[in-house]
């Protein structure tokens, strides 16, 4: 199939009348559906939205490619526009974009338009390819430059390197979507390649299946190999050879530092699983936040289902989970026990044994997550579990060191018996005596310091009380605090309690806010997670913004504990007192003292952890 059975003269715009990134994709949108390529607009364009979310398809050089794979595509086609002018598409070199292909996939069966999408994100990393269709003035025009081009490419497909000469380097592409993005990687590194005079073998990960497939002759005679990719990728085939991961942006925009340093042997030496498992290739971020970021991934839905659940059973009344209280619903309480007990309960230990397993494989998440259970239940909560993740992973690594020389005939053995059985060993055995013992400690001496500070100064109370509340997000720290507050309550001092609920709002409030209102620092998932936080940050349920803390701990962390500290002590500085234990919203207008005052005390530590949080950020790149 040839780019010109998908681009024809009625889904081509000459001279596009949009003025910002939304309104250029809604446009041609507008060009593929009045032209009868779509089955339904809004869904092709919520799609198009969600892959812009992942990063955005303005790939620079003035060029822009927004695409999606979806149902709502009724037929497979491509929308051309121009803006001389240029539009601020978010371009990964910060400059306008003024050429837009808008690719449409269709999903079933058939995938051969697939490849013929790809090809087109190739061309137009052709300098001379972008020049002449920026100065065509006429649609025929246009079609001709493409056709010409593509019979161009496709003749170079043919003179491609193949496995039999033995490539020196091999690479492999792909991206979430799998239509633009890998292919323009994988011609990238081929065209540098070619130039510096590099025989290199590319293998695409793509909407339409693994091409060109990397074969254990490339692998074993190749120096090095390059992952471009922000997807999964096999890796345990390149185990004892060394391999470059980066993401796939990176292959597009420096393929030839790519090559230089792989051909340098600038790369460590992979080591694989045993066990033939998938694993996901670096980002370009860092490894510590890569493992970080797939141990919050994994927790999320535990944190957001709970989290919600709990709120809905508040509906039914403040102490209607509670069997002793006379308002107690069943169903209320079946809510609040599937919610906290279960979906909470588990949430440190999947964060723990996540990031054990992006450490060291499989074999590291066992060991992880029994960690991660232990801070859970022994006190050391969400920190603790933090520590048990990173502790169970990398023990493991070094299990792995210690018996890479073993016979390779006890391979399984080692899968089986040694890793998880001295990985959960020393693990349990460094949480149980050297990790929980300490926080439990931390957490007796902070009750006992605060309860001898409750009649020297009230608003300093409420700014440790509120700032404790964020330190840990639900765990010693915050339990703590909570604890102390409830003491108050039985005392008949309502004040401090309502300092605890103002800074246990506070986090996931201000984190909401502030993917509203910097939405380009944050990733899809954080936003979408954010709008789940206003629910939490509104029903006190604090652990809402621990998926922004966990992935985010130098920025994040600091900016909460002082909007949380600002909002316990205004609560006490106007006076607020609270006789209720939990419910936010739902007994904020039952508190002793002014209820606006006190909503205006959360609202402004919100802001103020917004604020922070959002200039304190980078934008993503």
């Amino acid at each position: 199939m040839n780019i010109t059975e998908l681009l024809k003269q009625d889904t081509m715009i000459l001279d596009l009348k949009a003025t910002s990134k939304d309104a250029a994709l809604s446009e041609l949108a507008d060009r593929l559906d009045s032209s009868g390529r779509l089955s339904d607009k809004e869904k092709f364009l919520e799609a198009i939205h969600e892959r812009e979310g992942q990063s955005s398809t303005g790939v620079g050089d003035g060029v822009a490619i927004p695409h999606a794979k979806t149902s709502a595509v009724k037929t497979p086609a491509i929308a051309f526009a121009r803006s001389h002018k240029g539009i601020d598409f978010d371009s990964l070199d910060q400059q306008p974009a003024h050429l837009f292909f808008m690719i449409a996939a269709s999903e079933g069966a058939n995938n051969d338009h697939l490849q013929t999408l790809s090809r087109l994100s190739t061309l137009l990393m052709d300098d001379d390819f972008r020049r002449q269709l920026l100065k065509a003035t006429s649609k025929e025009e246009i079609l001709s430059i493409v056709d010409q081009k593509e019979k161009e490419k496709l003749g170079k497909e043919e003179e491609t390197t193949t496995a039999s000469d033995g490539p020196e380097i091999l690479a492999v592409t792909g991206c979430p979507t799998g239509i633009a993005h890998t292919y323009m990687a994988a011609d990238a590194l081929k065209e540098k390649a070619k130039e510096l005079g590099v025989s290199i073998k590319v293998e695409t990960n793509g909407s339409d299946g693994v091409k060109n497939r990397l074969t254990d002759e490339d692998i074993k005679n190749a120096k090095a190999i390059i992952i471009a990719a922000d997807t999964k990728v096999e890796t345990d085939r390149f185990a004892g050879k060394k391999v470059l991961n980066r993401g796939v942006q990176e292959g597009m925009r420096k393929p030839e530092e790519l090559i230089n340093q792989a051909l340098k042997g600038d790369a460590p030496i992979h080591q694989a699983s045993g066990e033939g498992s998938s694993s996901s290739s670096s980002s370009g971020r860092s490894g510590f936040y890569k493992h970080l970021m797939n141990g919050v991934s994994n927790m999320l839905p535990f944190v957001v289902g709970g989290g919600v659940l709990i709120a809905i059973s508040f509906f039914f009344g403040i102490n209607s989970a509670n069997p002793d209280h006379e308002s107690y619903n069943a169903f209320s309480g079946a809510l609040s026990v599937i919610g906290g007990e279960h979906a909470f309960g588990l949430m440190v230990a999947v964060l723990a044994g996540f990031i054990g397993m992006s450490i060291a494989d499989r074999p590291g998440f066992a060991p992880a997550m029994v960690g991660g259970f232990m801070a859970a239940t022994g006190g050391a909560g969400f920190l603790g579990g933090l520590i048990a993740g990173f502790l169970g992973g990398y023990i493991v690594l070094l299990l792995k060191k210690i018996f890479k020389n073993l016979p390779q005939s006890l391979d399984g053995i080692k899968t089986i018996l040694f890793y998880p059985v001295l990985g959960l060993f020393i693990t349990g055995m460094l949480m149980h005596f050297v990790i929980i013992e300490p926080i439990s400690l931390l957490m007796t001496f902070l009750e006992n310091w605060l309860g001898g500070m409750t009649t020297t100064n009230a608003i300093i109370l409420g700014v440790i009380l509120g700032g404790m509340m964020a330190v840990d997000m639900g765990g010693p720290i915050n339990k703590t605090a909570f604890t102390f507050g409830i003491a108050m309550i039985d005392a008949g001092n309502f004040g401090p309690h309502a300092a605890v609920m103002a800074g246990g709002m506070v986090p996931p409030l201000g984190l909401a806010l502030a993917t509203t209102l910097f939405k380009s620092k944050f990733t899809k998932e954080e936003r979408d997670a954010g709008k789940t936080s206003y629910v939490l940050g509104s029903f006190f349920i604090t652990e809402g913004a621990i998926p922004f803390a966990a992935a985010d701990p130098g920025r994040v962390i600091p900016s909460i504990i002082v909007g949380s500290a600002i909002a316990g002590g205004l609560s006490l500085l106007f006076g607020v007192g609270l006789p209720a234990p939990h419910g936010g919203i739902f007994v904020i207008f039952g508190v002793q003292g002014s209820a606006l005052l006190y909503i205006l005390a959360i609202l402004i530590g919100a802001i103020v952890s917004a604020l922070m949080v959002g200039f304190w950020k980078k934008p993503l790149k």
